[in-house]
C-alpha cells in the first residue's frame, strides 16, 4: 500500500459534532413549536439513518405521523442555520490528533479528502469554528452527502471523493467513527481506521478493523501506514 490520501468523515470523526447536531434539532423544534424532542437515547437509534432529513422522517413515522405533511427541508435548513450557529460560538473542537494529523500530512504531500453524509453548510462552519479557515483551504476534495445517490452505508460518497482525488481505493485511507462509516469505506474498496465516539462505542465492529481509542495513535501518515500493515 501506497498512502498518497487521506479521506476523513465529519461527524464523530473530525469532532465530538453528535450532541451538537442533537441539540440543534431539539432548538429548531422548540422554535417551531412541534413539541418534539430527541433525548440521548432516541437519538442513539436515529442515528442508525444515515441524513439529518432522513432522521426527521424516520421518527415522523414512528410517532404514527405522515412525512409528507410537514416541510422536512424547510425544517432542515433551519436545524442547520442552529448548529452553524452554535458552533461559530465556540461550541466545538477537532477530536485529539485530527490537527495533527492534517498538519502532518499536508507536509508529507498527501491529499486530504472528505466523505461525509453531512451538508456543505455543515462542513463549512466546522472548519470554520475549529481551524479558523475554509475547508476548501484545508481539504484537497469534498464531498457531501447531498450530492450523492445513496448515503453510508452505501459507498457512493467515498466513491465520489476518491474520483475527485484522482486515486485507487488502494492508495487512500478512510478515518471512520461508526460502523455505517466503515461499511461505506470498505464497500468502495478503501482501507479504514476506526476510532468510535461517544454515539458509536457500542457499534459491533467486526475483528478485523483496525481500532483505535483517539486519533492521537495515528497523527502522521507513517502511524497510519505502520497501523494498516500490522495483522487483523
Amino acid at each position: 500500500m501506497t498512502l498518497r490520501g487521506i479521506i476523513f468523515d465529519v461527524d464523530g470523526t473530525l469532532a465530538e459534532t453528535e450532541e451538537l447536531h442533537r441539540r440543534a434539532f431539539n432548538d429548531c423544534f422548540a422554535a417551531q413549536g412541534l413539541g418534539w424532542h430527541w433525548d440521548q437515547h432516541r437519538y442513539r437509534e436515529l442515528l442508525r439513518v444515515t441524513g439529518g432529513k432522513e432522521r426527521i422522517a424516520r421518527d415522523l413515522t414512528d410517532r404514527g405521523l405522515d412525512p409528507a405533511a410537514h416541510d422536512i427541508p424547510a425544517l432542515h435548513r433551519a436545524k442547520t442555520e442552529r448548529y452553524t450557529a452554535l458552533m461559530a460560538g465556540g461550541e466545538i473542537a477537532l477530536r485529539p490528533g485530527i490537527a495533527a494529523l492534517i498538519a502532518s500530512a499536508r507536509g508529507a504531500g498527501l491529499r486530504l479528502a472528505i466523505a461525509t453524509t453531512t451538508s456543505r453548510p455543515n462542513i463549512d462552519a466546522l472548519i470554520r469554528a475549529t481551524m479558523g479557515r475554509e475547508a476548501s483551504e484545508v481539504f484537497d476534495v469534498i464531498a457531501a452527502g447531498d450530492e450523492v445517490a445513496e448515503k453510508k452505508p452505501a459507498p457512493d460518497v467515498y466513491l465520489l471523493a476518491l474520483e475527485r482525488l484522482g486515486l485507487p481505493a488502494a492508495d487512500a485511507v478512510a478515518l471512520e467513527d461508526s460502523l455505517n462509516g466503515l461499511l461505506s469505506a470498505r464497500a468502495a474498496g478503501l482501507r479504514c481506521v476506526v476510532s468510535p465516539a461517544t454515539y458509536t462505542r457500542g457499534d459491533a465492529f467486526p475483528d478485523d478493523c483496525p481500532l483505535v481509542a483517539d486519533f492521537t495513535d495515528v497523527s502522521t501518515p507513517a502511524a497510519l501506514e505502520m497501523l494498516l500493515r500490522e495483522p487483523a
